[in-house]
């Protein structure tokens, strides 16, 4: 038809559906006042279906770059975040600590270099609890990004903000911490001594009401968060096996799985690299794991410890069957040089093969950075 903007909008819907690229979204949503209407009604829904982009430091004050593996490109923009580790990513924010034990919820997509930075694209949380002797807080405050392992939210923190809940793993004996947002002045600190021996916290993710973490021994601990008082941990789920020089991770699938990700890794010369993954799934009846031999015809995975997700592959644009890895912290040393961000690529559940489908110029950026890489989900704010 001459008239574009005409359209009926089930017929725009349509074609939302068929576009994997975010760029290309991003297109549509500007060729007239129509379609744009169409394209932010859709967005929340297209955010769900959009792959994680790599946020990558360009070794530059406050300066990352964004590299998209469905459109395989580097993006000229660039986003205006501190230079540091970051412990969590979760609904397009970054989690990060200060040198007061604080924690801070950072959205890169509102803090492009160039651009107005929005005023809520920061929020500052209370500071957690502080270690114990002055020599230990001295020791973390030079090594504060390291403070928290793992961080992870149930919620938006601004379009969800009273289902908001930030859990992290912290300090060295890896125990865990809660706040909800705008209803909790302090954290709560969680007895996660489910025997006598205490227990080490590997992972933690958020499913529905409640959240489930792995320890050192490969047990699955849940605990709901419904008050502020210290919540009830039990042991959901043990494995009999606890596989040497592997790395674990938590993610809540698409099809409503709880799947635990066994990721092993092999070091020569101080260098590491990954050798093969192991996925299980959790049998809520039993409850037992059971080994799966395959994501699914239309499932990609993403890990990292920052986030793990899972997506369609048809509809974002990624390799189907296949796990996206990046290097991440395995809790091997604090101090590591920049050859050490060198574990990244692409595993096929299938032929368990690995490969690096990635530009020559993002392989570079990732090798070059001083800061682990992050996956983050694009926000779009239409």
């Amino acid at each position: 038809p001459s008239d574009w903007a005409s359209l009926p909008k089930h017929l725009l819907d349509s074609v939302l559906e068929k576009l994997a690229s975010l760029s290309d979204y991003l297109r549509f949503s500007i060729v007239c006042k129509s379609w744009y209407y169409v394209a932010k009604d859709n967005q929340i829904q297209r955010a769900k279906m959009t792959a994680p982009m790599l946020l990558i430091c360009a070794n530059k004050r406050d300066t990352w770059n964004l590299y998209s593996i469905v459109d395989d490109k580097v993006f000229d923009l660039q986003l205006s975040v501190p230079n540091k580790r970051y412990c969590g990513s979760s609904f397009g924010w970054l989690i990060a600590v200060e040198k007061n034990f604080a924690i801070t919820l950072i959205n890169p997509f509102l803090r492009v270099k160039g651009r107005r930075k929005k005023k809520n694209s920061i929020i500052r949380l209370p500071s957690m609890r502080l270690p114990p002797s002055n020599s230990e807080r001295r020791r973390w405050s030079r090594q504060c990004n390291h403070y928290v392992f793992k961080a992870t939210m149930s919620a938006d923190p601004i379009a969800d903000a009273e289902d908001c809940i930030v859990v992290v793993i912290y300090r060295e004996f890896c125990q865990m911490a809660f706040i909800r947002l705008g209803k909790a002045a302090t954290w709560t600190y969680i007895d996660t001594g489910v025997d006598r021996l205490g227990t080490l916290i590997h992972e933690v993710t958020n499913v529905e009401d409640k959240f489930y973490a792995v320890d050192q021994k490969f047990r699955l601990l849940s605990f709901g968060v419904t008050a502020e008082s210290n919540p009830n941990v039990q042991v959901v789920a043990c494995m009999t096996r606890r596989p040497a020089l592997s790395k674990r991770y938590l993610v809540y699938s698409i099809e409503k799985e709880l799947l635990m990700v066994i990721r092993y890794v092999a070091y020569d010369g101080g260098k590491r690299s990954t050798v093969g993954f192991l996925v299980f799934e959790l049998n809520f009846d039993k409850p037992e794991w059971v080994a799966k031999d395959n994501l699914g015809d239309d499932v990609a995975l993403f890990v990292g410890d920052t986030s793990s997700v899972t997506l369609p592959a048809s509809k974002s644009g990624c390799l189907s069957n296949c796990i996206y890895f990046i290097h991440d912290n395995d809790g091997q040393a604090y101090d590591i040089d920049r050859r050490y961000h060198l574990d990244f690529g692409v595993y096929n559940v299938k032929s368990k093969t690995i490969s690096q489908p990635y530009t020559s110029h993002a392989k570079s950026l990732v090798e070059m950075t001083g800061y682990e890489p992050v996956w983050v989900k694009p926000t779009l704010n239409l």
